[in-house]
């Protein structure tokens, strides 16, 4: 298991200060906000502690208020709403020094038979022969000037617990304009412990799922995220688990964008396993305001 892997493990591990009430903390890092995919995957993991095991969390739904300040921990506030026969529902609020940076409703149920369908996997290439992003981020990073690094470094969480691998992977420093769409393979940088349970797979799932989102809804401008006059923020995102999965095998995250306009970017994700289930959808919106658009396409 990689270092990045054991600090994300870490900040999962939610410590309970009262009755539903707990404190996440962001590991040392370069940037200057807390990383949103962090603070969703948090919030779930606090809601999951007060919900008995046999209710899964099959939604999540979350607005971001505030950036986070990674030297700040963050409260997390549960409010048991409702416990019902089948459905369990959470609200959960996040702040630091006292303001709200975050709110959240997560629902979770009971498994249950019923009656199932899905859209099929699309056709393309495994990860075996793929590039890795990481090392790729690494790459341009060396060809960027001292400035500009400041700018791309913001951008990126420091922490790479998560292997992603692009299947046509967008060029960040001369962006093209291309069809709003992104295939992408991940998974956890090593193997999880074969004890655990489904809510951890689905809170590293969450966590994940926060990348490449914004990407692809800039794709069609040419726009890269590392552009300096680019303004971008996660304003809500939600997702939908379907099936079970393990975050340590490989997942195909299918990316697209339908729509930008107003300064945001609206683009959903889907994830299949190997064997062609959807296991989890999501969708988000993102700000993307450029402070100078004279060049915007």
């Amino acid at each position: 298991m990689s270092e990045a892997l054991n600090q994300l493990l870490d900040i999962l591990n939610l410590e309970k200060i009262d009755t539903n009430l707990y404190r996440g903390v962001t590991p040392e890092t370069t940037n200057k906000r807390v990383f949103g995919g962090q603070v969703f995957a948090q919030a779930m993991r606090a809601a999951q502690d007060t919900v008995d095991s046999e209710r899964i969390v099959h939604s999540q739904h979350a607005y971001f208020l505030r950036p986070g300040d990674p030297s700040v921990p963050i409260l997390y506030d549960v409010d048991d709403i409702r416990d019902g026969g089948s459905f369990t529902t959470r609200r959960v609020v996040a702040s630091q020094r006292g303001k709200a940076i975050f709110n959240t409703s997560l629902s979770f149920q009971i498994l249950e038979p019923g009656l199932s369908h899905q859209s099929e996997m699309p056709d393309c290439p495994g990860p075996e022969n793929l590039s890795d992003d990481g090392q790729r981020w690494d790459r341009i990073r060396e060809q960027l000037d001292p400035s500009a690094k400041t700018s791309s470094i913001k951008h990126r969480p420091s922490l790479r617990p998560i292997q992603m691998r692009s299947i046509d992977p967008i060029d960040y420093i001369n962006p093209v304009a291309r069809k709003a769409e992104q295939f992408v393979w991940i998974k956890t940088a090593g193997e999880l412990p074969a004890e655990q349970d489904t809510s951890l797979h689905n809170a590293i799932l969450a966590y994940a799922s926060d990348f490449g989102l914004m990407s692809t809804a800039l794709m069609p401008h040419e726009v890269s995220i590392m552009n300096p006059n680019l303004q971008p923020a996660s304003l809500d995102h939600a997702i939908w688990f379907h099936d079970s999965f393990r975050a340590d095998e490989w997942l195909l995250y299918h990316m697209d964008s339908q729509r930008s306009s107003r300064g945001r970017g609206l683009s959903r994700g889907t994830f299949y396993s190997r064997d062609g289930r959807l296991v989890a959808s999501t969708i988000q919106e993102g700000l993307m305001r450029l402070h100078d658009s004279s060049n915007v396409k």
